[in-house]
């Protein structure tokens, strides 16, 4: 079995402690992706239509810019994506890191984390931006998981 990676975006606790508690169990290498212009709590403002956040999920060409990039992806056989929901989908800015790789031959695990958004609509997106040479694995929210319920997802 070779390295696994779990990379995450996050903008609250949620995503990272459970991408964390994901490398632990799995022994995984940890990457956050981290925006260029990092947001603002003004930004995340999902009430306001002219905040950043609102602005990008309303535009399905947009793709944030990412802080830097993951330097041996050629090195993991598995990647677990993490991410928050965001109008029922992943963040754009999680596009950009999907579509920013060649994943062939790897297995992409998507995992997100919600408040009460389900994940279909976010994997229909993301593995339409994948190579068909990729292995997708359906993704699932994990809103502050077990260790048991994060084996239960490592198993699958």
């Amino acid at each position: 079995m070779g390295k696994t990676l779990v990379a995450y975006f996050t903008t609250s606790s949620a995503t990272e402690k459970t991408a964390e508690k994901l490398a632990s169990l799995t022994g995984a290498d940890l990457y956050e992706i981290k925006a260029l212009k990092p947001y603002t709590d003004d930004d995340l403002n999902w009430t306001d239509p002219a905040s950043r956040s609102t602005m990008e999920m309303n535009d399905p060409e947009c793709r944030p810019e990412i802080d830097g990039k993951v330097e041996n992806m050629a090195d993991y056989d598995t990647v677990y994506i993490g991410y928050p929901v965001w109008w029922g989908k992943a963040p754009r800015i999680i596009e950009t890191f999907v579509s920013s790789y060649d994943f062939a031959g790897k297995t992409l695990r998507p995992f997100a984390t919600s408040g009460g958004s389900k994940a279909e609509k976010s994997d229909e997106e993301l593995h339409a931006l994948v190579s068909d040479k990729a292995v997708w694995k359906e993704a699932k929210r994990l809103d502050k998981a077990t260790d048991d319920e994060l084996k239960a997802f490592i198993a699958e």
